[in-house]
């Protein structure tokens, strides 16, 4: 079997499974086992596979086809131009989150020295990625799974930025979990879809990715309400939080920000004009 019969044959096969974007689909994990970019497949479609490759390639066809994610079957994704691992234990970093990290990196200058503090980590992708744009800062990063802070020390590794990030276990929605005081910035992508929202979900997130990461398991607000609590009293004067916001969700976590004593509120929408990320400021 060639590279082009492979791929010809799983985007069939996809298809009939009802797998969005199948041939996208068939050649990112062709060239996973490869160990080439995809474009590279198109100067080899007549290169024939080895039996070991084309016995790798039906496994992972078959768990894809199960509705597994694609990241998780290849243990990786790319997230601001930066590699990431990635396993059940974490949510798998989505486009929409670099909107968030680039209204950070957009409001500060990159020389300064600031104290950041992420809430709920996963993978670290946000402060693994601020890390490497604010050389002089520090960062505390909070999880209430370990296995998540585990998998975002390895991608710290990976990166280049061990020794930069402190990695915590805590349950932020906990008061017996304490915080340090005095941040410059806090930011955080936290579970936000509601109970009701997570029942309609599509099965490739709800069978495979952490729950725990997904919803708050009431109406979505739970931790907006907590963090920007919690953030009137560890921020520094004029300190700023900023939110990753689910769609339709912007009016209402800037009335819980703004509840809890934040200033100067702004919103920024992603490139399908949904508004994505909200922020305010310590008076």
């Amino acid at each position: 079997m060639t590279v082009l019969e492979a791929i010809r044959l799983t985007t069939e096969f996809f298809e009939k499974k009802g797998i969005e974007s199948p041939r996208i689909n068939a050649e990112l994990l062709l060239a996973h086992i490869l160990k080439c970019k995809r474009l590279d497949l198109y100067l080899s479609f007549d290169k024939p596979l080895q039996e070991n490759e084309i016995l790798e390639y039906r496994e992972y066809l078959k768990r894809r086809a199960q509705n597994e994610p694609l990241q998780y079957i290849t243990g990786e994704v790319e997230f601001y131009g930066m590699p990431f691992k990635v396993n059940p234990s974490a949510l798998i970093p989505r486009p929409e989150t670099e909107i968030l990290i680039e209204v950070v990196i957009n409001s500060f200058d990159k020389q300064l020295v600031l104290s950041f503090l992420d809430i709920g980590t996963g993978t670290g992708n946000i402060p693994i990625t601020l890390a490497r744009h604010f050389l002089n800062s520090e960062f505390l990063t909070v999880d209430i799974n370990e296995g998540a802070l585990l998998l975002a020390e390895e991608n710290a590794i990976l990166n280049k930025i061990e020794g930069r990030i402190r990695f915590v276990k805590g349950d932020i929605l906990s008061d017996e979990f304490r915080l340090e005081h005095g941040f410059d910035v806090i930011v955080s992508n936290p579970p936000y879809v509601s109970l009701d929202e997570y029942k309609s979900l599509q099965p490739e997130i709800t069978k495979f990715e952490p729950m725990e990461a997904l919803t708050d398991n009431a109406d979505g607000l739970t931790f907006y309400r907590t963090i920007s609590r919690r953030s009137s009293e560890i921020l520094k004067k004029g300190g700023r939080l900023f939110f990753e916001v689910g769609q339709g969700q912007s009016d209402a976590v800037a009335q819980v920000m703004k509840d809890c004593g934040l200033k100067n509120i702004g919103v920024k929408k992603d490139y399908l004009n949904i508004e994505r990320v909200i922020f305010g400021e310590k008076d």
